[in-house]
Order: C-alpha cells, then structure tokens, then sequence
C-alpha cells in the first residue's frame, strides 16, 4: 500500500502550504478530495505516496468519517492549526472569507471550526501550529517528518512552552524548568522575555543552570546520531517553565546555539511568548 497522509486543520492555518511542500517532497497531492473517492485513487496508484487535503468545505465533511478512512488505510493523519489572533489576522489581510462564518464576523466562524474539528486535533498523528512558521520552517518540519529521501538530514526542533497551557503533543523529549529561580518575582525584569539579555545574565547567575545544561547536553548529545541511525529524520525537544516566558526560552536559546556549533540542522520555536 502506498504511503498515505491525510492533511486537515482549520482554514487559514496552512494545509494548502503544507500540501505544496509535500508536493515538492515528492507526493501526489489532492485538495478537497472527497473521501469516497480515495480508495479508488489508491488502487490506480498503488505505490505512489499521496497527501490528502480535506477540510471543512469538503463535500460530505465529517470529523468521524475521516477518522475510520484514515485507520482504514493506516494514514498518517495530520492537523494545520493555528493562532485565532494569527488566523484573523491572515483573512483581514486577503480580505478572504471564512468557509464557516457566512455572515457573521471571521471570529465566529474560527470558534466553529475549533469545536467542528476538535475530535481531529486529538486524534492526529501531528499537530503542527504554524502561528509562527515561516514557509522555510514549515518545510523543514514537514521535511523533517515525511521526507521520501533515503538522505534527508536529521533535524532537531526546540520548543519552549508554559505548563499552564499545556504539554505540545508533538514533543519527543520533554524537560521541566521549574526549578530555576522565577524571572517573574523581580519586579524590574518581569515584562521582559527569554530573549532579553537581562533575563539570561537572570538565569545564569542561578547556580542550577550551568550544572543543568551542561548535563543535558551531555545526555542529548549521544542520543542524536543514534536516533538518526535509527530511521529517525526529525526530533523534536520542548523545555517547559510555568508561562514559557522566561526560564524555557532562555534554556532554548542556549540549546539552539550551541546544536548549530555543532553542526545540527535545528530550529526554534516559543510557543507560549505571546502570551
């Protein structure tokens, strides 16, 4: 059976995006296909990779439906999401309709969508937030996971996030910096982020930090060419503190420059920064 990915998410957020770097990848591609009609499609190519786009507007869309197809065919189910701010954002700008608001404001029909799909988000294999990838990123992630190269390159992301507002499902190893000193208690820096100078001179006068992140290091570093070794193209690491403001972008800052002295092809992400 050929190698099936079925694309899904919520409009706006980038399936067509990540449809056409598949394409480039080496896929066949097909938007809004309908899913009776899929079977009939892998059986003329039986060895060919194809990646599905399927979203709310598809004829006879249902969430339960996409669900069984995909276990039927043992397709990797993949979901776009996305930022409501970002998304609003992007149809104010191309003056776009959203597919689910009609008449109403695209805020309406992004809370519609979100609770139409919320079964997909939690049942998919990925879950890739594009709230702030650049296209260059989003092929790298999506390289990353489902390149068809015997020779693709091993790609470490980093991901700093906040507890409050949960785990990323798509971690492969996860690390707990909350035992670092709080940035947030000091009156004078806590408007500032990870990414400030202030906070990092913060950070690394704590006498935790340095014995943590050289031991993390050290417990990382020979795990990267075995993984590779072993098939595995991309790994993804996210370092959570209790906002993803402060400690886990810091440490993610650090991590991400010291992966490219190394040589590592990596990217970094801050999930929670905004916020």
């Amino acid at each position: 059976m050929s190698k099936v990915l079925i694309i899904t998410g919520l409009s706006g957020a980038g399936i067509s995006s990540s449809l056409k770097v598949l394409e480039d990848l080496g896929y066949e591609v097909f938007d809004n296909f309908p899913l009776e009609f899929i079977d009939g499609l892998i059986e003329k190519e039986p060895n060919k990779p194809i990646a599905i786009g399927i979203d709310s507007r598809t004829r006879n869309f249902s969430p339960n439906n996409i669900l069984e197809k995909s276990a039927a065919l043992n397709a990797s189910l993949i979901y776009i999401d996305c930022d409501e701010t970002v998304l609003q954002k992007r149809f104010t700008e191309t003056r776009r309709k959203h597919p689910l608001a009609k008449d109403r404001p695209v805020a309406d029909g992004i809370k519609k969508e979100k609770s139409l799909l919320k079964l997909l988000k939690s049942k998919a294999a990925l879950v890739l937030d594009t709230s702030d990838l650049s296209i260059h990123d989003l092929r790298h992630v999506l390289e990353g996971h489902f390149s068809l190269s015997d020779t693709a390159r091993f790609t470490v992301s980093l991901m700093s996030f906040g507890f409050r507002n949960g785990v990323p499902r798509e971690a492969d190893i996860v690390m707990d910096v909350r035992f670092l000193r709080n940035p947030h208690w000091d009156e004078d820096i806590r408007h500032l982020n990870g990414t400030d100078k202030e906070i990092g001179k913060y950070i690394d006068n704590d006498e935790n930090f340095v014995p943590f992140i050289e031991n993390f290091k050290n417990l990382i570093e020979p795990l990267l060419p075995r993984y590779n070794h072993e098939g595995k193209s991309y790994l993804t690491i996210a370092i959570g503190c209790t906002g993803g403001k402060h400690r886990s972008v810091y440490t993610i800052e650090t991590l991400h420059k010291w992966l490219k002295e190394c040589g590592v092809t990596t990217f970094k992400k801050h999930r929670d920064l905004k916020s």
